[in-house]
């Protein structure tokens, strides 16, 4: 079942994108009255799973998922049509237009990506709004498990102040991203600053060590299930530790540490059971362990009980605008300084690109509207900023033609951009191996 979920989010994600990112090709194209011949959502190598012709256009679906295509009337895509390019050119056809109706075809597909994008997270921060912890209110810093930051340098308790000088506002989901983003973050430990270095090849580091989130909030002791080996059959599950061998504690890291010094010990303990202070007396097992399983508390229930003061925000619609422009514009640079890793050999981040099943894997396995459409969100500026590369045979090699020809005043042979298309398709085949072939790697590895 989890399968069928994550693949249902997966292609229909995909789907989108697609027929969107082609419409982006095709309305421009109508409306400057070019023939389109083909309308596909994924590839339709020698058949097809569905077609119909309407008017001038054939819309089908094919049967190889890695992408969609607008076929136009003259001009030098991947189907490489040289028959009809070696005839007289028609008023109808692509290569017939003015450069600047060309251009605007091109980026259509590109166009309407951003759009989306920028779309829906205006609808999400109307939707869901935002809900975060001020960075201010954690006043007993953050949660450290992470294999690589501990290697680092960092340790539970710490405070976040800054990355690359500036200043953190609130815990929320983009804090991992913009840690490994980052060059130097500040940092307060038992009231003094310091500052943690991060390595230019972070992003490596981090694929060879433990996967958990960098950094959390410190969570209490719940107990999530007693198992049916443990020695501790009188907690019951929601029980929340106020105190262990007559330390008080707040954390689970705090519980930890005193377990550890108790192995093979009975204690004593207070744990809160129906908002009731129960004493109770437990064994710790030889590892420091009591035979349950820890549990999290829901954010309301956190603070309820003080932990934390949770900030949500509702947004009208006409404040969830400037809201979402400013979150599209967040993740659009910041896919921007991926690429740049990415391209930077000393960064070693091109080890971790991947390709479908890499995409497929960031759906989580249960249905929820609010990450399925920030995850659609994300993938549509990845999609237009990979079409934005000068790569011939993708949209961005097209516009580097066509802005060549508008400046220079001189249009490229049909023999030159053949042969360029045909580079570039082989340069894209490079990537689709490199990046799918380091899924298939770490798959193997694993």
């Amino acid at each position: 079942m989890d399968i069928v979920i994550k693949l249902s989010q997966f292609l229909l994600s995909l789907s989108l994108l697609i027929i969107l990112h082609e419409l982006g090709h095709f309305i421009p194209a109508k409306l400057f009255k070019t023939r389109v011949e083909k309308f596909y959502l994924f590839f339709d190598v020698k058949f097809s799973l569905f077609k119909k012709q309407i008017g001038e256009t054939v819309y089908g679906i094919g049967w190889l998922p890695l992408g969609g295509y607008v076929k136009i009337s003259g001009m030098i895509d991947e189907s490489m049509d040289k028959e009809q390019m070696a005839l007289p050119p028609q008023p109808w056809e692509f290569r017939s237009k003015p450069a600047w109706q060309r251009l605007i075809i091109m980026l259509g597909g590109v166009t309407v990506n951003f759009i989306l994008a920028f779309i829906i997270y205006i609808g999400m921060a109307f939707a869901y709004g935002d809900t975060y912890i001020a960075n201010a209110d954690l006043k007993d810093g953050v949660w450290i498990e992470n294999p690589l930051m501990l290697k680092l340098g960092f340790k539970t308790g710490d405070k976040l102040i800054a990355l690359d000088g500036q200043k953190i506002e609130k815990l929320n989901n983009d804090i991992g991203e913009n840690i490994v983003m980052s060059k130097e973050i500040l940092i307060e430990r038992n009231g003094k600053q310091q500052v943690i270095n991060i390595p230019t090849d972070v992003i490596d580091q981090l694929s060879k060590h433990e996967k958990s989130p960098l950094i959390i909030a410190r969570m209490p002791f719940v107990v999530a299930s007693v198992t049916e080996e443990s020695p501790n059959k009188n907690l019951k599950a929601k029980d929340l530790f106020l105190s262990l061998n007559g330390e008080k504690i707040k954390y689970f890291d705090e519980a930890r540490a005193i377990l550890e010094k108790n192995k093979n010990k009975t204690i004593k303990a207070v744990v809160l059971r129906d908002f009731k202070e129960t004493p109770i007396t437990l064994k710790v097992s030889a590892d420091g362990k009591l035979g349950v399983q820890p549990g999290e508390l829901e954010i309301k229930e956190l603070e309820k009980l003080g932990y934390y003061k949770i900030t949500t925000r509702e947004y009208s619609f006409a404040e969830s605008i400037p809201v979402g422009l400013q979150k599209g514009k967040d993740k659009l640079f910041g896919y921007g300084r991926q690429l740049k890793m990415i391209f930077n050999p000393e960064t070693k981040a091109y080890k971790q690109v991947g390709g479908f099943a890499a995409i497929y894997n960031i759906f989580p396995s249960s249905w929820s509207w609010e990450v399925f459409w920030s995850i659609t969100a994300i993938l549509s500026i990845m999609l237009g900023v990979m079409n934005l590369l000068p790569i011939p045979a993708l949209d961005g090699g097209h516009v580097m033609f066509l802005l060549y020809e508008i400046i220079s005043g001189k249009k490229p042979s049909d023999k030159f951009l053949e042969n360029a298309q045909m580079v570039g398709f082989v340069l894209l085949i490079a990537l689709l191996l490199f990046a799918n072939g380091n899924d298939i790697y770490k798959a193997i590895v694993k």
